[in-house]
C-alpha cells in the first residue's frame, strides 16, 4: 500500500506543478520578463524558448524554477517620465533574491511606486543600485527592505549637502540584516562611520572614490568604536597619507584592508598592522611609496595570504626575503620595477603555499629560474612583459602541473611550435604566449594529444627561429571547448582559414585572426556558432563573395571585422538582421552597390565603417535612418552622389563621427548637421560642397576634429570661441577669402591649423601666437602679405610651419630660433570606443583571487571608434608628402619659400637642432650661408635656393650626415664646394646649378691654385723665404719683364707664319670672353627680372 500511496502523491505533485508552470518556468513570470522586456534595450525574450529560466540574464532555482535573479541590467532600461522608476514590475518574482538595476540613468520612483515597495520580495539579498542618479531621498524608501544583505548604491547623487547631514545615514542603519554596503563615489564625508553603527552585522564597507583623507573618525562621542564586526574595508582611491595605518588597526577583525591609490609615499612602516591579527588581504598598490619594509619586517604579514603591491618600487632583494610570508598564496608584484634574475635558491621560491603569482610589467631577465619547479601549488602564474630568455622546453614551467592560468607573453622566451612542453597539463584554462619566439620542431613532434582543453588561447605576435615557417599548433585540433582565441599578426604562410576551430567548439565567443595570411575564399563551417560573438579577420587576402548563410552561421554577433581584404560582391542584406551587431567594419575591400536597406535600418547597430570600397547610390536616403540611430558613421573613399543638405532628420543624439569623405557629394553644408552637438568628429573632406560656413558650426560644442578641406566652400570663417575641445582643424583648398583678423578659433587644445589654398589677405594675425599646443600651421598659397609676425615665436609646441607660396616681406626674424620644434604627437586617437571583455566570464568561473582584487584590465579588447588618424600635407624633398601616424609625429619642418623675404639668414638657424626639413628657397635673401647649419644633425632637406646668396658654402655642412636633399642652386655663391664626403658625396651637379663662380666636383670646372683651399699661407710663405728687399725685386721684375717683352717682338717680326698665328689666338680667345661674359650676366637674378 505504502509504494502505491507514494505513487499517487508523486502524481499529485507533478499535476500540481504541471498546473503553476509549464515547460520548466512558471507561466506569470514569464508573462512579466515578457512585459518587463518593453522597458529593456537589446533584449528581445520573443524569439527565445518557451523555458525562461534559460532566458539570457535569468536565473532561476533548480527546485522551485522561480526566477531568483536578474543580472546585467546595465543601461537597458528604457524609463520615460525623466527617468521614474516603477517597482511594481518586479514584483512578480516573489523569490527574487539578487536585482541588478547598474548604471540606467535612474533619478527616483513613480509616485507610490518606490523602492520600499520591494520589501514584499521577501527573499530580496541583494540590491545593486550603482552608477545612476538617485538622491538622499531614496534612502528611506530602501531602509523598509529588512531582508537586504548586499547593497550597492555607490556613484549616485548622495550626501550632496554641503553641511553633511545625519539623516540619510540614519536610514541606511535600520537595515539590521546588511553584511555589505557600498558607497564609492558618493561624497561621502570622513565621519560617515559614526552614524552607521546600527549596521551591526555589516562586514564589508566599500567607501572607493570620495576623496576621503587624514582620518575616518573610527570613534564616535562615547569612545566607543564604530562597527567593530568589520572583516573588509576598501578605501581604494581616496587621499589617506601614512597616519590612517595606525587608525585602522583598531579594526581587530579586519580580514581584508584595501589602501590602493591613495598617498601613501616614503616609507611604509608595517608595525603598525601588528594589531591586525586576522588580517588576510592587503592592497597597497599604486601609491607613491619609494621604500618598501625591510625583511625584519616582514613577520608582521606572517599570516596574510593575498599581499598586492602594484606599482610599488621593489629592490629585487625583495625576492630574497619574502620566503617569511609562509602563508602566502596570492602575491601581484605589477609594474613593480624589479631588475635582475629571480632567486635561485631562496625567498619566493619557498613559498610553498603560493597558488597565484603575477610577475607582469618588471624588467626581469635571465633564464627562468628551476626554483620555481618547487611552487607545486602555483594554480596562476604571469611573467608576461619581462624579458626572460631561453627555450621554455628546458623550464621548470613544464613540471608546473597544477597551473590553470599561463602567461608568457611578451618576452623573449623560444617556444617550441607544438607546445608539447605543457602535455601533462592537465587543468590549463587559459595560455599566454604573445610576442615570443616559435621554435620548428620535427613533424614526428607536431602532432599530440593534450590532457588540457583549453578556454583561452593567445599567440599573436608571434615570429618562427631561423627559415621555419610559421604553423597553427597542431594540438588546437583537440580543442573542444575553446571560448576565445587571438593567432593575430601571425604570418601563416598562405593558410586557409581555419573553420574546424569554429565546427570543434561549439562555446567560442571570440575569434581575432587579424593579419595572418589567410588566403582564398572564405569557407565556413557547416553547423551554426550560436556563442560567437566577435569574429575579426581583418587584414587579410580573402577574396570573392562573403557567403550567403554567413548570418545564419554567427546569428549572435556583437562584432564583425573583416576590413582590409579583397571580397568583391555587395552587402549581405542580412547582416541587417544580425539584432546584437554592434560594430560592423567592412573597410577596405571592394564592395558595391548600395547599402541595403535592411543595414540602413538596423535598430542594434552602433559602429558602421564601409569606408574604402566601391559602394554608391544617392548619399540621400542612405544615410538618414543611420545617422539617427548610429554613434559612428564613415563612408569616406566611395561613389555616393547627391546632396545632402535637402532632409530634416529627427533628433540626431548619439552621433559622434560622421565621414563622407572623398565621394561626390555636392550642394551647400546641411543645416541639420549643426544640431548634432554630440559631433565630435566631423569630415566632409573631398568632395563638391559649396557656399559658406555659417555661424551655426560654432553649435558644435563637443567637436574635436573638423575637415571640410578641398571642395568648393567660400566666403568667410565664422569666429567661433567657444569650440574649446577643438583639436584639428582642415579647411584648405577652397575659395574661402578675407582677413583672418577677427578670432576664428579660440580652442586651447588646438593642435593643427590648416587654411591652405585659399584666398585670404592681409597680414598673419597675432591671435593666432594664444594657441599654446598649436603643432601644426599651414597657411601656404594664399595672399597673406607684411613681416613675418613675432608673436608665432612664442609656440612652443610649434613644429611643422608651412607659410609658402605668399607676399611676406622683411627680414627673418631671429626669433624663429628660440622654437623648439620638438616632435610631439599629433595623430588624432580618442579614448571612445567598444570594449569586449576577452575573458571575463573564464576568470570568474576560475574564482581566481588575484582577478577578484586586480580587475587584469588589459585583458580586455577595445576598438576606438571615435578614431580619426590625423595626416597633413607637406613639401620637402623636391616632392609634396601625406605625413600620418608616427612619421607625422617626428616631422618637424619650416617651410617660407616663395614669399619676398630679404636679408641675410642669420647663424641662429643652427639652434633649430631638432628640424628635418627647411626650405628658404624663392625669396631674395642676401649673405653668406651660415656655417652653425652644421648643428642640424637631424635635418634630411635644406632648400635655399634661388636666392642672392654669396660667398663660399662652409665646408663645416658636411657634418650634417641625416641631409638627403640640398640645393643652393642658383645664387651668387662662389669658391669651392665642400669635400665630397658623407652626404655630400651623393649630390651632383644640378644641386649647384646657377652658380658661375662655383668651382670643383661635381663641377666640372676645376679650382686654380689661388682658389685652392689648400693654398699656402702668404705670411707664412714669407717667414719661410726670409727678409726680401722690395726696390730690389721691383727693379729685377721691371727687368725681366722688358726683356720678355722685346725678345717676343722680335721673334714675331722675324718670322711672319708666328706672327700671323698669334694674331689669330688673341682674336679668338677674345670673342670667347665676350660671350662668356654675357651668357654669365643673363643667369643672374637682377638680369632675368629685367629681360
Amino acid at each position: 500500500m505504502g509504494p502505491t500511496w507514494l505513487r499517487l502523491l508523486l502524481i499529485s505533485v507533478l499535476a500540481l506543478e504541471g498546473a503553476v508552470w509549464s515547460d520548466g518556468c512558471w507561466d506569470e513570470e514569464r508573462v512579466a520578463l515578457l512585459q518587463l522586456q518593453h522597458f529593456l534595450t537589446d533584449i528581445d525574450y520573443s524569439r527565445e524558448g518557451p523555458d525562461c529560466c534559460e532566458w539570457k540574464w535569468i536565473e532561476c532555482n533548480i527546485t522551485t524554477r522561480r526566477v531568483i535573479q536578474l543580472s546585467s541590467l546595465w543601461g537597458r532600461l528604457k524609463i520615460k517620465d525623466s527617468n521614474l522608476f516603477n517597482v511594481s514590475m518586479f514584483l512578480p518574482f516573489e523569490e527574487l533574491k539578487s536585482l541588478d538595476l547598474y548604471g540606467n540613468d535612474l533619478v527616483g520612483c513613480v509616485e507610490n511606486e518606490g523602492f520600499g515597495k520591494l520589501s514584499k520580495l521577501r527573499h530580496l539579498e541583494n540590491l545593486d543600485l550603482s552608477y545612476n542618479r538617485l538622491n538622499d531621498s531614496t534612502l528611506s524608501s530602501l531602509s523598509r527592505i529588512s531582508t537586504l544583505k548586499s547593497l550597492n548604491i555607490g556613484a549616485n547623487d548622495l550626501f550632496t549637502e554641503s553641511n553633511q547631514t545625519i539623516a540619510p545615514l540614519k536610514w541606511l542603519s535600520k537595515l539590521g540584516s546588511l553584511e555589505t554596503l557600498d558607497l564609492s563615489i558618493t561624497n561621502a564625508k570622513n565621519n560617515l562611520l559614526l552614524h552607521l553603527g546600527g549596521l551591526s552585522s555589516l562586514k564589508t564597507l566599500i567607501l572607493q572614490q570620495n576623496d576621503l583623507k587624514e582620518t575616518i573618525h573610527l570613534r564616535g562621542n562615547d569612545g566607543q568604536l564604530s562597527l567593530i564586526n568589520l572583516e573588509e574595508i576598501d578605501l581604494t582611491v581616496n587621499l589617506f597619507n601614512n597616519s590612517i595605518m595606525e587608525e585602522l588597526s583598531g579594526f581587530s577583525n579586519l580580514k581584508s584592508l584595501k589602501m590602493s591609490t591613495n598617498r601613501l609615499n616614503g616609507l611604509v612602516d608595517l608595525k603598525e598592522l601588528c594589531a591586525l591579527s586576522h588580517l588576510e588581504t592587503l592592497d597597497l598598490s599604486y601609491n607613491e611609496v619609494n621604500r618598501f619594509v625591510t625583511s625584519k619586517e616582514l613577520h608582521v604579514l606572517s599570516n596574510v595570504e593575498n599581499l598586492i603591491l602594484d606599482y610599488t618600487p621593489l629592490d629585487i632583494n625583495f625576492l630574497q626575503s619574502i620566503s617569511i610570508l609562509t602563508s602566502l598564496k596570492t602575491l601581484s608584484l605589477f609594474g613593480c620595477a624589479l631588475v635582475g634574475i629571480l632567486p635561485t635558491h631562496q625567498g619566493l621560491c619557498y613559498l610553498n603555499n603560493l597558488e597565484e603569482l603575477s610577475l607582469n610589467g618588471n624588467a626581469l631577465g635571465g633564464e627562468v629560474a628551476p626554483c620555481l619547479g618547487n611552487l607545486t601549488s602555483l594554480r596562476y602564474l604571469d611573467i608576461s612583459n619581462n624579458h626572460f630568455t631561453g627555450n621554455i622546453a628546458s623550464t621548470p614551467l613544464a613540471n608546473l602541473t597544477t597551473l590553470q592560468f599561463l602567461s608568457l607573453s611578451n618576452n623573449q622566451l623560444q617556444i617550441p611550435m607544438s607546445f608539447r612542453s605543457f602535455a601533462n597539463h592537465s587543468d590549463l584554462k587559459v595560455l599566454l604566449a604573445d610576442q615570443n619566439n616559435m621554435v620548428a620542431e620535427p613533424t614526428a613532434f607536431q602532432t599530440w594529444w593534450p590532457k588540457f582543453q583549453l578556454e583561452i588561447f593567445s599567440m599573436s605576435n608571434c615570429m618562427i627561429e631561423e627559415h621555419g615557417n610559421l604553423q597553427l599548433p597542431n594540438f588546437l585540433y583537440f580543442q573542444h571547448d575553446l571560448r576565445d582565441v587571438d593567432l593575430s599578426y601571425c604570418d601563416f604562410g598562405g593558410i586557409r582559414f581555419p573553420h574546424w576551430l569554429l565546427e570543434n567548439n561549439t562555446r567560442l565567443e571570440q575569434l581575432y585572426m587579424i593579419d595572418t595570411s589567410i588566403v582564398g575564399p572564405l569557407f565556413l563551417p557547416s553547423h551554426p556558432s550560436f556563442n560567437l560573438k566577435v569574429f575579426d579577420i581583418s587584414n587579410n587576402k580573402i577574396h570573392h563573395d562573403i557567403p550567403r548563410n554567413f548570418c545564419s552561421l554567427f546569428p549572435h554577433l556583437e562584432g564583425l571585422f573583416m576590413s582590409k581584404n579583397d571580397f568583391k560582391t555587395d552587402i549581405p542584406p542580412c547582416l541587417g538582421g544580425l539584432r546584437r551587431l554592434q560594430m560592423l567594419d567592412l573597410s577596405h575591400n571592394d564592395l558595391f552597390g548600395e547599402i541595403p536597406e535592411e543595414l540602413r535600418m538596423s535598430s542594434s547597430l552602433a559602429n558602421l565603417i564601409l569606408s574604402n570600397n566601391s559602394l554608391s547610390g544617392k548619399i540621400i536616403p542612405t544615410v538618414y535612418h543611420l545617422i539617427i540611430l548610429l554613434e559612428e558613421l564613415r563612408l569616406d573613399g566611395n561613389k555616393f552622389e547627391g546632396e545632402i543638405s535637402y532632409f530634416s532628420p529627427i533628433s540626431i543624439k548619439n552621433l559622434q563621427v560622421l565621414d563622407v569623405s572623398d565621394n561626390d557629394i555636392s550642394g551647400e553644408l546641411p543645416t541639420w548637421l549643426w544640431d548634432t552637438i554630440s559631433l565630435k568628429i566631423l569630415d566632409f573632406s573631398k568632395n563638391n560642397f559649396e557656399g559658406p560656413i555659417t555661424m551655426q558650426l560654432c553649435k558644435l560644442i563637443n567637436l574635436e576634429f573638423l575637415d571640410l578641406s578641398s571642395n568648393h566652400l567660400s566666403g568667410t570663417i565664422p569666429s567661433c570661441s567657444n569650440l574649446q575641445r577643438m583639436r584639428h582643424v582642415h579647411l584648405a583648398n577652397n575659395r574661402l577669402s578675407g582677413t583672418l583678423s577677427n578670432v576664428i578659433f579660440e580652442s586651447s587644445s588646438l593642435v593643427t591649423l590648416d587654411l591652405s589654398g585659399n584666398s585670404f589677405t592681409g597680414r598673419i594675425p597675432n591671435w593666432i601666437s594664444t594657441l599654446p599646443t598649436l603643432s601644426v600651421l599651414l597657411l601656404k598659397e594664399n595672399q597673406f602679405d607684411g613681416e613675418f609676425p613675432l608673436q608665432l615665436c612664442k609656440l612652443q609646441s610649434l613644429s611643422i610651419l608651412d607659410f609658402s607660396h605668399n607676399k611676406l616681406s622683411g627680414h627673418l626674424p631671429s626669433c624663429l630660433s628660440n622654437l623648439t620644434l620638438k616632435p610631439s604627437e599629433k595623430s588624432y586617437v580618442d579614448s571612445g570606443g567598444y570594449e569586449f571583455d576577452f575573458f571575463d566570464d573564464v576568470m570568474v568561473d576560475m574564482g581566481l583571487t588575484i582577478y577578484n582584487l586586480t580587475g587584469l584590465m588589459s585583458v580586455q579588447r577595445g576598438y576606438p571608434f571615435t578614431y580619426h588618424e590625423e595626416d597633413v600635407l607637406f613639401s620637402t624633398k623636391g616632392a609634396t608628402y601625406t605625413y600620418k601616424g608616427n612619421i607625422l609625429d617626428l616631422l618637424s619642418a619650416i617651410d617660407l619659400s616663395c614669399n619676398q623675404l630679404t636679408g641675410i639668414i642669420l647663424p641662429g638657424f643652427g639652434n633649430l637642432s631638432e628640424i628635418r626639413g627647411l626650405n628658404l628657397s624663392h625669396n631674395n635673401l642676401t649673405g653668406p650661408i651660415p656655417s652653425t647649419f652644421s648643428e642640424l644633425k637631424q635635418i634630411e632637406s635644406l632648400d635655399l635656393s634661388y636666392n642672392n646668396l654669396s660667398g663660399r658654402i662652409p665646408s663645416e655642412l658636411t657634418e650634417m650626415t641625416a641631409l638627403e636633399v640640398f640645393s643652393v642652386a642658383h645664387n651668387n655663391l662662389s669658391g669651392p664646394l665642400p669635400d665630397r664626403k658623407n652626404q655630400f658625396g651623393t649630390f651632383d651637379e644640378s644641386n649647384y646649378e646657377g652658380n658661375p663662380l662655383l668651382c670643383g666636383p661635381p663641377l666640372n670646372k676645376s679650382c686654380n691654385g689661388g682658389d685652392s683651399p689648400t693654398a699656402p699661407n702668404a705670411t707664412s710663405s714669407e717667414e719661410g723665404l726670409g727678409h726680401i728687399d722690395m726696390v730690389d725685386f721691383y727693379i729685377s721684375f721691371a727687368t725681366s719683364y722688358a726683356i720678355i717683352f722685346l725678345t717676343t717682338i722680335l721673334v714675331l717680326y722675324i718670322n711672319p707664319y708666328w706672327r700671323r698665328a698669334c694674331f689669330y689666338f688673341i682674336e679668338d680667345r677674345s670673342i670667347v670672353c665676350y660671350f662668356f661674359i654675357v651668357d654669365s650676366l643673363r643667369q643672374l637674378p637682377c638680369f632675368r627680372r629685367n629681360i
